[in-house]
């Protein structure tokens, strides 16, 4: 199996986009890459369905014709962590099925993004964590943050917990610098970051004014995205194709 699961330091720290700039630059080289979203809420309804924007997006972005149900097994409505959400709708998580979704997913493709929900201590399931789904995706691990002050100690912990958990963090992303507002911390952040974490930065993508989940606006990003990646990193997916 070859994939990647990508989490982050919080909500709102931009894994959809960072996640689809991947695909569309993995689409480019000509791998044959699949998307999932296992775990979605603040779905919307569609023809009588709950659908995640995120996952739409993913898809768009790796021209994915995968059964909604694989990409997104779990599509709830509040924009709650999936846990509370479940318990609130009477929904059981289902934890054996997304495990089926993915490997099914990973049979069909030559590399899986998989996207987390919010961070790696978001519960799933009762007392059960994104963190503690190791088994269930058995994957590396990217972690995407924010450039500005205040990321090194929100990813030094999420790196320093995911491995406690067994996760082989092998990236992190910095996503959303603003060049013409950027300072001292942005410009200190990502070598502290790698010296803190043993980690490397495997890319620091520019806030992209174009491009948005919500507008399903995806021109641009996967050229920005492949700009912004470190050398050698598609080499280092170790990619199945």
């Amino acid at each position: 199996m070859s994939g990647l699961f990508i989490t982050g330091t919080d909500t709102g720290v931009g894994k959809t986009v960072v996640s689809a700039g991947l695909a569309l630059t993995l689409r480019a080289a000509g791998v044959d890459v699949g998307v999932m979203k296992p775990f979605a809420t603040e779905g919307v309804r569609r023809g009588g369905r709950l659908v995640s924007m995120d996952a739409l997006y993913l898809m768009a972005a790796a021209g994915s014709d995968d059964d909604p149900s694989l990409v997104t097994p779990l599509c709830l409505e509040e924009p709650l962590a999936p846990g509370v959400a479940a318990e609130r709708a009477g929904v059981d998580v289902d934890l054996a099925a997304i495990g089926a979704a993915y490997r099914a997913l990973a049979a069909r493709h030559d590399f899986v993004i998989v996207e987390g929900v919010g961070g790696v201590a978001v519960p799933v399931k009762g007392r059960v964590m994104v963190a503690d789904l190791r088994d269930l995706f058995p994957l590396p691990m990217w972690v995407v943050a924010r450039p500005n002050l205040g990321t090194i100690n929100h990813t030094a912990l999420t790196v320093e917990y995911a491995q406690a958990r067994g996760w082989d963090v092998t990236g992190i992303v910095l996503n959303g610098l603003d060049a013409h507002s950027a300072g001292v911390a942005e410009e200190t952040n990502p070598g502290a970051i790698e010296e803190l974490t043993r980690k490397p930065i495997v890319a620091v993508l520019p806030r992209l004014h174009g491009v948005s989940v919500g507008r399903m606006a995806i021109d641009g990003l996967g050229e920005a995205f492949t700009a912004a990646l470190a050398d050698g990193v598609l080499a280092s997916l170790h990619i199945d194709a």
